[in-house]
């Protein structure tokens, strides 16, 4: 104990540079990888002889069974473990032998980041968000993600698992230790190796055979070649020669037809193709053709708006729903034709510029309006049945006509309010109307019941503004008293301010209904149907009447002021 007391004794002095010359010749540092040794085994642990360390490191044995190398070791063997500290509170090195797997691990990991190269793993388990996967050379673990495991979705994975297979690493965070890799990166780079070369195959002018109509889109039509091989675009202008608006107007899914291949883009790997190059342009003999002449054309697609019909392959045009009957609205195409059918139609419009052609298949038909107009012209007598009543009309489905007319509510009866007369009429019934207009460009024919009736306004016919009349009075309220001249069915209203001179007389309570009073006409318009009847009128024109009658002509002359206006006159002519 005295030579470690005296620390200038020279055996301590030697020591002490023995030791500092032993442990110089191995640099060791805390975090890295270090070669040990094994000197002994136990049933608890495993001793490792590391060169330049003071003690002798310990792993324990369930650290090897984890890993699987219990078997593996035997004295002498080299085991490459990490140091985390050259001297615990104990005085104890601590290494690990998990760790450092996983720190190579890491390293390997990083290498082929780096290089982008793809590692080889396996799926091991599901989590939450995705897989976690094994890399089968390190053990090390990593996670994919749900979207990065196919470029299909799947909903089951169970054949992929504990598979050896290819990913590639997406994310590398060395500070958190996660590594993050895909499998859907593989299956797509395979398959643009593979796309590359189907490419390769198909040259300009090529001409594909049955390919499938897989999609639509608004710039296009897609379709399927060889059953999946390859996906290719018509574009919209190389789909007809005549206008498309959308491929849905031409294309039903699932159809077949054949493509022309019009180019070839080996960088973006994509194959444009034509279906209007196969067939000569129509346009070029569009002069064959002439407005308002029959042609033949076949139904190759139905829409809800109409058909579409072609005059001769390639040559397509659309007939709308309103072109289709003369009397049917909003008929559809569905109910009249179908795919294949070879109807008649009419020509109205060729615009070579624009490289349309307009048809009409109602015109291959007699216009029932004309016929309307020339057996039962303006004023005609005709029969109807009662098709459709709505809350200010009926509709009538004219005899031996397929067209419908229309009756409004004002046109059923002379007198009566509009609203009930309606509701005098049944669907089915039969009226006998007069015809008040039609209009063969708009297609509408307007009918009238009271026309067929005398017109109780005639009973005025031979009276005269300021005639006086005797009226009943039907009812009073605030607006004035209704009336009916005696002889006549119209009904008349006298408004408060034409039912006396005096205000405090113009009161409707007065009457009660039922008395027969004298009223005189103070506005009459047969022509325009106007009747306006005052009781105050009549007073005034009774007064006038009076005062005509029974005053003298030089009533008033002996007023203090009679002569005033004599006299400025004469002043005035004075100056």
């Amino acid at each position: 104990m005295e030579i470690y007391k005296d620390l200038s004794n020279p055996g301590v002095k030697e020591f002490e540079s023995l030791l500092n010359s032993q442990l110089s010749k191995t640099k060791i540092e805390e975090g890295k990888l270090i070669t040990g040794t094994v000197t002994k085994i136990t049933n608890k642990f495993v001793f490792l002889f590391i060169e330049g360390l003071k003690s002798e490191p310990i792993l324990d044995i369930n650290e090897l069974k984890s890993l699987n190398l219990t078997d593996e070791i035997k004295l002498g063997s080299k085991l490459e473990v990490l140091l985390e500290k050259k001297e615990d509170k104990d005085g104890a090195v601590v290494v690990s032998l998990s760790k450092a797997q996983k720190l190579k691990g890491w390293h390997v990991l990083e290498k082929a980041y780096e290089a982008n190269e793809p590692i080889m793993g396996k799926i091991t388990s599901k989590c939450k968000g995705g897989v976690i996967v094994e890399h089968i050379e390190s053990g090390s673990l990593m996670f994919c993600p749900g979207s990065q495991i196919s470029d299909k979705p799947i909903k089951d994975i169970s054949h992929l698992l504990n598979q050896p297979q290819k990913f590639s690493l997406i994310k590398l965070d060395k500070i958190r230790g996660n590594a993050c890799v895909s499998r859907k990166q593989i299956i797509s780079s395979n398959k643009r190796i593979d796309k590359a070369k189907i490419i390769d195959s198909y040259k300009v002018g090529q001409i594909i055979k049955d390919a499938v109509v897989k999609g639509y889109s608004s710039f296009g039509c897609f379709f399927d070649v060889n059953n999946g091989e390859l996906d290719v675009l018509v574009h919209l202008q190389e789909i007809s020669y005549s206008r498309v608006g959308h491929p849905d107007e031409i294309f039903n899914l699932g159809e077949k037809h054949d493509l022309l291949v019009i180019s070839v883009d080996k960088e973006k790997q994509q194959v444009g193709c034509s279906i209007k190059q196969l067939s000569p342009d129509p346009f070029n003999h569009i002069d064959n053709y002439e407005l308002n002449k029959k042609y033949k054309a076949k139904v190759v697609k139905i829409t809800d708006y109409g058909c579409f019909c072609e005059l001769e392959p390639g040559l397509t045009s659309l007939l709308h729903s309103s072109e289709l009957s003369w009397t049917k609205k909003n008929i559809s195409a569905k109910k009249l034709f179908k795919i294949g059918d070879e109807i008649e139609c009419v020509i109205t419009e060729i615009d070579k510029e624009k490289r349309r052609i307009a048809i009409s298949h109602r015109l291959t038909q007699e216009n029932p309006f004309q016929k309307l107009e020339a057996n039962f012209p303006v004023g005609s007598d005709i029969e109807g049945k009662i098709s459709n009543i709505n809350e200010y009309a009926i509709y009538l489905k004219l005899k031996d006509i397929e067209i419908e007319a229309f009756l409004h509510a004002n046109d059923l009866s002379y007198v009566g309010n509009p609203e009930e007369e309606l509701k005098k009429y049944k669907k089915g019934e039969t009226l006998k109307v007069k015809i008040l207009e039609i209009k063969k460009e708009d297609q509408k024919v307007r009918v009238g019941l009271k026309q067929m009736m005398k017109d109780p306004i005639e009973w005025f016919k031979d009276k005269k503004v300021n005639d006086v009349i005797t009226v009943k009075v039907s009812s009073a309220d605030n607006r004035g008293l209704l009336v009916k001249p005696e002889g006549s069915e119209m009904e008349f209203l006298i408004r408060k301010s034409q039912i006396a001179i005096n205000s405090a007389d113009a009161r409707p309570s007065r009457f009660v209904g039922g008395e027969r009073i004298d009223a005189a006409i103070s506005d009459l318009d047969i022509s325009k149907r106007k009747v306006n009847l005052s009781i105050k009128l009549l007073e005034e024109l009774q007064n006038k009447e009076a005062v005509n009658k029974f005053s003298s002509p030089l009533s008033g002359k002996n007023l203090p002021f009679s002569s005033l206006s004599d006299k400025l006159e004469k002043n005035k002519k004075k100056k």
